[in-house]
């Protein structure tokens, strides 16, 4: 195997902290016999640990590759932080990451997160993990059988395939280890939550590991927002010999999770049809009548109820009914149910010759039914008309409804996700003079097949008519009286003649390959260029949806489907002056999928794919004898070439000369991130993060909402994690732990939804945790949320998801 040349320290530090590896046999180990010296030592891992905090990461490039010097902006969340915060998911984790926020139009529905704005790529050891893309279905996924969780922002599609623009979430899963080791875990908790779950693993024989992970887990949930969730997680490997070994792991979920479509709504109330006016400035005599006697005529009496209705904050914050939803009986669960097989292959064909290789099989079923549309609107002017009906207050038998919601949707969704995936990466390392270089020559090939069907119901201000306007259709719904204290229909989705109105399959498969060079020049300075090409093919076929929807498409069409292919790349360098600073700088360019659920019928099959670019300038240091890492980033990262259509083009005459689309639409977001992570002594332990980021759509100059933010990315987020050791003449120590996370305010404005002033307000909550760990028990209790403060966690559509309120969890853990 290939000799790196490490510092004294540096084998120090691994020997005095990590005594157990001279013993295990870890997957991706390969550990040395004695005789290890300063100039000749073995490798430890491909993600190799120096010490307490975590210093080296594979993530960026597939190789060795300290974080010093790694020119890419990489953040690392280790096991021991994901305990003390007593996280179980990925919605809760990523306080610790910065510029990874939720995202806005979030639909309720799984790990909706993004990365500076745009898209993430989930990725398990840095195979497909679902989801992405601008899907509308998404698995949650929980952190049971996850060690430690990487970052890489900015596009990556020559390592990872056909991933997002923002970035890989990489979640690296436990591995089977020789020496037992088994932990049992119990939690109980507010709203009825308790779980419990086992992990063992050891040694069948002198060449096989096993590892089996299990949970169990069931909670009520705030606001009734339950779970439920069972999980299983085996793998095996095989040391075939001491240059080569195998893996075989299985994951299935099968999980439970209701869907909050909507939270608390924003009244639409928009100040720009009241001459400015704010909603606690007006008056009945204010929100005047369309003088042309279109729209929703109101008498005297009704527009001053309608102004009593108001409150200062209408149209801009969402209305706060505390624990209260619109979440109707009539919605369903997302039921998940999700099944991995992944084969990994490890061989060093010579010294300084390694092969990964990865196969995949991947499967996701999920159903659900949701509420996508349920508006309150009480004043606005569009398209010169006041209180266009239905974009209108309610009123029935001249009666008004000032908190009524309208135009309600019902979308009752099936899908299953089939994907196969296979990477191979060959390393080569050698030497040129004083120079030491990396080659990684890599290959992938991927494909996702995805069938999706899609009903939908409506309340009555849903009407179609044939040529003739003699109405088809016309939804049943009952219309919500009052969204504080909601009437809801009775029985069943299908008994409101649900309409089909998307039924299709569609197929993503993508193939690469690349070329990545790593110099360490010396000077201080590392250089890498990496240059891949890949192609994406996009087949869609519609399968036919309910004639009273649309007529045009009730049989099936042909398929379809486009091409395209590229070039992407990365290029960096890092410089260290010193040992304990390094600055760096990067770009690159990633191609992608524009939506893995998006049609391709017609124009849009000539369509090209989406693009990305990112520019990075870094800073690193790192401090008390290199148990401080921290990192400061100045970055602007774009999803480029974004179709949008052209005002020009009519599809109903002939325009050949006048293409359907543009590509130069773009979303931007640029800013400056910071990460610390310190173990100081043995006492005390910090995690710090902050960013400032600026997001904008710039997708469609024609657009009303050309240039501004994109919806739910925060100016500012912040967070901090403090651990202390407190000795108390116990026979160990008692671990006592504060966090504070900020979140800026988000925005949810819609010009053409009447509330261009729409906002989520800023938050900053407090958590904490006490642990006590002794030979083989650990009790830890969680309590969140600690000054019982509201505040809405996610931006939706129109409005906010609530936080939940003060809570606590016990966690007691035992270890054979």
């Amino acid at each position: 195997m290939k000799s790196l040349r490490l510092s004294l320290l540096t084998i120090a530090c691994h020997s005095a902290l990590f005594p157990v590896y001279a013993q295990d046999k870890s997957p991706d180990d390969i550990i040395a016999e004695p005789q290890i010296s300063s100039d000749d030592y073995e490798r430890i891992t491909v993600y190799g640990r120096q010490n307490q905090v975590v210093k080296n990461s594979g993530l960026a490039t597939k190789s060795d590759m300290s974080l010093m010097e790694t020119p890419a902006a990489v953040v690392i969340v280790d096991e021991s932080l994901i305990d003390s915060q007593g996280v179980s998911n990925m919605q809760d984790l990523i306080r610790n990451i910065s510029g990874v926020t939720q995202a806005g139009n979030n639909y309720g529905i799984g790990d909706n997160l993004i990365i500076r704005g745009l898209g993430a790529n989930y990725t398990y050891d840095g195979m497909y993990g679902g989801a992405g893309l601008s899907n509308t279905f998404n698995p949650t996924r929980s952190l049971t059988n996850v060690s430690s969780v990487e970052v890489l922002k900015g596009p990556a599609t020559g390592l990872y395939g056909i991933g997002s623009a923002g970035g890989v979430i990489n979640l690296i899963e436990k591995k089977p280890e020789f020496v037992s080791q088994h932990l049992f875990e119990a939690e109980v908790g507010q709203w009825d939550t308790y779980s419990f779950m086992a992990d063992s693993t050891g040694a069948v024989s002198d060449d096989v590991a096993y590892r089996v992970v299990a949970k169990s887990a069931r909670s009520d949930g705030y606001r009734d927002l339950g779970t439920d969730r069972d999980e299983v997680y085996g793998s095996l490997k095989f040391d075939l010999s001491d240059d080569q070994n195998i893996m075989l792991s299985v994951a299935y979920i099968n999980d439970s999770i209701p869907v909050d479509s909507i939270g608390h709504p924003i009244r639409i109330y928009n100040a720009d049809s009241v001459d400015g006016k704010t909603a606690d400035q007006v008056s009945g005599k204010d929100l005047v009548n369309d003088p042309n006697g279109n729209g929703v005529q109101l008498s005297d009496e009704q527009r001053q109820q309608l102004a009593d209705s108001l409150s200062n904050t209408d149209g801009q914050p969402p209305y706060d009914f505390g624990h209260n939803g619109l979440i109707s009986p009539m919605a369903k669960d997302n039921e998940g149910e999700e099944l991995r097989f992944k084969l990994t292959h490890n061989i060093y064909l010579t010294d300084n010759l390694f092969l990964n290789q990865q196969l995949q099989y991947r499967n996701y079923d999920t159903s659900f039914a949701r509420q996508t549309g349920a508006y309150n609107y009480v004043y606005w002017e569009r398209n010169g008309v006041i209180n266009d009906d239905p974009r209108a207050p309610l009123v029935e038998d001249d009666v008004l409804y000032p908190y009524a919601a309208r135009r309600q949707e019902y979308r009752k969704v099936s899908a299953d996700e089939e994907s196969w995936q296979y990477f191979a990466d060959l390393r080569y390392n050698f030497d040129i003079g004083n120079i030491e270089n990396e080659l990684l020559v890599n290959a992938n090939f991927e494909d996702r097949t995805i069938r999706f069907q899609q009903y939908s119901i409506w309340d009555a201000d849903y009407v179609l008519t044939d040529n003739n306007g003699d109405v088809t259709y016309q939804g049943s719904l009952p219309y919500i009286y009052d969204i504080r204290d909601p009437n809801w229909g009775e029985g069943d989705f299908e008994d409101y003649d649900p309409l089909l109105t998307s039924n299709y399959n569609k197929t993503v498969a993508a193939w690469g390959v690349g070329v990545q060079h790593v110099g360490y020049l010396g000077g201080g300075l590392t250089s890498r260029i990496g240059v891949a090409f890949n192609e994406i093919k996009q087949t869609y076929q519609h399968l036919g949806v309910d004639s009273r929807y649309s007529s045009s498409l009730a049989e099936p069409q042909p398929e379809a489907d486009t091409t395209d292919n590229g070039i992407t790349f990365n290029l960096g360098l890092t410089y260290m002056p010193t040992d304990d600073i390094s600055i760096f700088v990067n770009h690159s360019k990633g191609r992608t999928a524009y939506s893995v659920l998006g049609d391709v019928t017609g124009s849009e099959a000539d369509r090209d794919d989406s693009e990305s670019i990112s520019s990075d300038i870094g800073l690193r240091t790192k401090a008390f004898d290199d148990q401080l890492l921290a990192s400061l980033v100045f970055f602007k990262t774009s999803r480029t070439n974004v179709a949008y259509s052209n005002p020009d083009y009519d599809s109903s005459q002939t325009t050949t000369d006048i293409d359907p689309y543009f590509y130069d639409g773009s979303e931007d977001t640029k800013g400056v991130e910071l990460d610390l992570n310190a173990y100081l002594n043995d006492q005390w332990q910090v995690n710090a993060n902050a960013v400032y980021q600026d997001a904008r759509d710039n997708q469609n100059p024609n657009s009303s909402g050309y240039g501004q933010r994109q919806k739910g990315v925060p100016y500012v987020t912040a967070s901090t994690w403090v651990t202390y050791a407190a000795e108390l003449d116990l026979p160990a120590p008692v671990s006592i732990s504060l966090g504070a996370e900020y979140v800026g305010q988000r925005s949810t404005n819609s010009s053409s939804f009447g509330i261009p002033d729409g906002y989520v307000p800023s938050y900053t909550v407090f958590d904490t945790a006490i642990s006590y760990d002794v030979e083989r028990y650990k009790v830890q209790l969680n309590i969140n949320n600690l000054l019982n403060k509201s505040y809405y966690e996610k931006a939706m559509f129109l409005g906010g998801l609530p936080g939940e309120e003060r809570n606590a969890k016990l966690t007691v853990t035992y270890r054979i």
